[in-house]
């Protein structure tokens, strides 16, 4: 099962997290073969909130992920979305052809309450790094959409879901994550769905 994770920093709490990087890296090695896409979001260069896409047995294991993560125990987050999520593009942040850098990526949240909206891919899929519906705990609910992508500025990202079918759609600036060495798939393997 595929879980989209979004911690959202505390406003104060960029020293703790500064403190807590190391640590927060090794908890997420231990899920090298489990990552669809990480990295951070950023508001300017101050960092606001860290995104894991991420294919666990179920929402306990999802909720352990989320929940015992270093940064979140020590207090460096202000609250976490935990939701299902579909991999509409099947593969990882590292098969994206454009590449770790070059261009500006920005994390694009499309949440409810309308009705199920950009259920699939848009046909123009170049900048696309990962797109899905978020879902509801037994996967059967849609409550909104996450993208991330790259594009020139955050109006060109925000334009990737459909307009006027959301109750909020939220932009934020997101960088590839990982360790510097951390350069391709052959890091991160995904488990094999059978």
């Amino acid at each position: 099962m595929e879980f989209f994770c979004y911690h959202r920093d505390r406003s104060d709490s960029l020293a703790l997290r500064m403190e807590l990087g190391e640590r927060h890296w090794a908890y997420m090695d231990g899920y090298a073969a489990e990552m669809i896409a990480r990295g951070p979001t950023f508001a300017g260069e101050v960092p606001s909130g860290s995104v894991h896409i991420v294919d666990l047995p179920d929402a306990a294991a999802a909720r352990a992920f989320a929940f015992d993560e270093p940064g979140y125990q020590a207090g460096v987050y202000r609250d976490v979305l935990l939701r299902r999520w579909r991999d509409l593009l099947g593969r990882t942040m590292w098969d994206f052809p454009g590449g770790r850098t070059g261009g500006e990526r920005f994390l694009v949240l499309g949440l409810g309450p309308a009705g199920p909206a950009d259920l699939t891919v848009p046909s123009d899929q170049d900048e696309l790094i990962a797109y899905g519906p978020l879902l509801s705990d037994d996967g059967d609910t849609w409550l909104g959409t996450a993208a991330l992508l790259r594009a020139p500025d955050a109006e060109t990202a925000r334009a990737v879901l459909g307009p006027d079918r959301y109750a909020e759609i939220e932009v934020h600036e997101w960088r590839f994550g990982g360790r510097p060495e951390d350069t391709g798939p052959g890091t991160h393997r995904r488990r094999s769905r059978l």
